[in-house]
C-alpha cells in the first residue's frame, strides 16, 4: 500500500506557487468485474485509473486543475493552471475563502481485513459457476447470472498546511439474479449487487449470502411467477432493509444534501422540499425516526477518517426522534450557509471536485423483532428488493416498486404477490413510521452507483437500517 507515496510528498513538497494555500489529492482505482451467465463464464472486465486534483487559494478564491501526468513537471503545470484560473475568476467571485479553516491533519485508514489476499481470480469463477449451476433445471428460468465486483482504491490528500492523509480501501459487491418466463409474464428475483456492498474481503460473499443463493434465487423467481399481483388499497407497510435503503437514499439523503438546499442542483438533479430554515425546527418524522451520518461501521462503503477536503469525520446525528437537525453539508457548504454540517465532501475520483454527497446514511434500530413488526400488523404487505423508483425534483413526491411482496392478515404472514409498488409523499410518510426492528433486523447495504453533480460523479454510498414499518400507504400492483 501507498509505495508512490514517498515520490509523491517528495514532488508535492517541491512545487512552487504564489497561492497562500495548496493541496494534492491522489486517487489511484482500480477493479474487476466478473459473472457466470447461464452456467458460462462471461470474459472479465479490467479497469485501472489514477492521477492528481490540485486545487489553490489565491486571494481568497479557490480553483483547481486535474491531471493523470504524475511527473513534477505535470503536477506543477496543474497547480499553475489551477493559479490561472484562480485570477481569471477572482473579479466574478462570490466568496472570500481567506479565513476558512484547512486541515492539518496526519491520519491512515484502511479497509478491514485488507491485509489479507482476496481470492484468486480463478477461486472467484468456480464460486460463481457453483451457483450458476445450482440454479434448478426448469424450463421456465430463461436468465440467470451470478456477479462480483471487487474495486481497490488508493487514496493520499497533502497539503501546504501540512495534512498527510492516506486512505487504502477495498470495496466488494457480490450479486445473483434469476429471470423466470412462463410465456406471459416474466419476474426476477435479484440478490445483492446492487444493494449489497461492503468494505472488507472474501467475508463480504459469505455476509452478503451469495454462498448457496442458486436456488433460493430461482425458487422465488418461480413463486412471484405464480403469484396474484399485488392488490390496490391502503395498508400498513413493512419494508425490509433492502429496500428501506432506496427509500432512505432518495426521500431523506438527497433533500438534506445541503448544495441542493442552497440552489446547486437545480439544473441537473433538482432542488429540495426542506428549506435551510427547516433545521431545528422540521418534524421530519415521527418520533421512531433516528438518522445518522455514520462513518464508524467499518465495512460499510462509506467509511473513512476524513473526507475529500481533510475534515475528520464523526458519527452525528441529522434527525432526532424525527426532529430535522442537520444536513448533508460539507466545509464549503457549511461556509457559505452558516451551518453546521458533517464531513461528505466528497469525489468521485481524481478529475472532480469535491461536493456534498450522502455518505453512510444509517436508520438506527428500534426496539421490535420481525415477528412483532409483522404481528402488530392487521392489513398490510411486506416489500422487499427495489426494482423501480421515480420521485420528483424535489424529492417529495415518490413511487418506487419491489421485486418482491407478501400479505400480512391479522399479524401473520401470508401469500406472495408480485408487482408490489407503492406510493406518498416524503413529508408524510416518515410521519407514518410506526414501527422500527431492533438490531436483528439490522443490515448494512449500500449502492455502488448514486449519481450526482454536472459533471457528472458516480459514487459509493451506505445504508444501514432495520425493517421498518409505515401506517396508511397507498399500494397497489402492475395493473395500476
Amino acid at each position: 500500500m501507498f509505495d508512490f507515496y514517498p515520490q509523491l510528498k517528495q514532488r508535492f513538497a517541491a512545487l512552487r506557487t504564489r497561492a497562500e494555500f495548496f493541496s494534492l489529492r491522489y486517487v489511484r482505482e482500480s477493479g474487476q468485474y466478473l459473472s457466470v451467465r447461464k452456467n458460462v463464464a462471461e470474459p472479465p472486465y479490467f479497469n485501472h485509473d489514477q492521477g492528481a486534483m490540485l486545487t489553490v487559494r489565491l486571494k481568497g478564491v479557490e480553483a483547481y486543475a486535474a491531471t493523470n501526468d504524475l511527473s513534477q513537471a505535470g503536477l506543477q503545470a496543474a497547480l499553475e493552471r489551477a493559479e490561472a484560473q484562480a485570477q481569471l475568476i477572482a473579479d466574478h467571485a462570490l466568496l472570500d475563502l481567506s479565513h476558512e479553516p484547512v486541515s492539518n491533519a496526519k491520519s491512515d485508514y484502511c479497509s478491514p481485513d485488507l491485509d489479507q489476499a482476496f481470492p484468486s481470480l480463478s477461486n472467484c469463477y468456480a464460486l460463481l459457476g457453483a451457483e450458476s449451476a445450482a440454479v434448478p433445471k426448469d424450463e421456465r428460468l430463461v436468465s440467470w447470472v451470478a456477479s462480483l465486483g471487487l474495486t481497490h482504491v488508493e487514496q493520499i490528500y497533502l497539503n501546504s498546511a501540512g495534512a498527510e492523509l492516506r486512505q487504502a480501501q477495498r470495496f466488494v459487491f457480490p450479486g445473483m439474479s434469476v429471470t423466470a418466463y412462463d410465456g406471459q409474464d416474466s419476474q426476477s428475483r435479484t440478490l445483492g449487487r446492487d444493494n449489497f456492498g461492503q468494505q472488507g474481503g472474501a467475508d463480504v460473499i459469505r455476509r452478503c449470502g451469495l454462498i448457496g443463493a442458486g436456488p433460493m434465487v430461482a425458487d422465488q423467481a418461480l413463486q412471484l411467477l405464480l403469484a396474484p399481483n399485488t392488490p390496490q388499497g391502503t395498508r400498513d407497510l413493512l419494508l425490509m432493509p433492502d429496500q428501506m435503503i432506496l427509500q432512505i437514499h432518495e426521500s431523506i439523503g438527497h433533500p438534506l444534501e445541503l448544495d441542493r438546499i442552497l440552489g446547486d442542483e437545480r439544473n441537473y438533479a433538482g432542488t429540495s422540499f426542506v428549506k435551510a430554515s427547516d433545521f431545528g425546527h422540521l418534524q421530519y418524522g415521527s418520533k421512531l425516526l433516528n438518522v445518522t451520518f455514520d462513518p464508524d461501521i467499518p465495512e460499510q462503503l462509506a467509511s473513512y477518517g476524513h473526507d475529500d477536503d481533510g475534515t475528520a469525520a464523526s458519527k452525528q446525528f441529522l434527525i432526532r426522534e424525527g426532529l430535522l437537525l442537520k444536513p448533508l453539508g460539507g466545509a464549503l457548504s457549511q461556509f457559505r450557509s452558516g451551518m453546521d454540517g458533517v464531513a461528505n465532501s466528497r469525489a468521485s475520483s481524481w478529475n472532480r471536485p469535491p461536493i456534498d454527497r450522502m455518505a453512510n446514511l444509517n436508520i438506527e434500530a428500534g426496539d421490535k423483532r420481525l415477528a412483532q413488526l409483522i404481528g402488530g400488523i392487521e392489513h398490510g404487505i411486506l416489500m422487499s428488493t427495489n426494482r423501480s423508483w421515480s420521485i420528483d425534483d424535489a424529492r417529495n413526491k415518490f413511487q418506487f416498486g419491489c421485486e418482491w411482496g407478501q400479505l400480512i392478515e391479522n399479524g401473520e404472514l401470508k401469500g406472495v404477490v408480485k408487482n408490489p409498488n407503492y406510493r406518498a409523499i416524503s413529508a408524510q410518510f416518515w410521519r407514518n413510521l410506526s414501527a422500527v426492528g431492533d438490531a436483528s433486523t439490522f443490515k448494512v447495504l449500500g449502492t455502488p452507483n448514486c449519481g450526482k453533480g454536472e459533471p457528472n460523479q458516480v459514487i459509493r454510498v451506505g445504508h444501514a437500517s432495520p425493517a421498518c414499518v409505515f401506517s396508511n400507504v397507498d399500494v397497489f400492483g402492475g395493473d395500476a
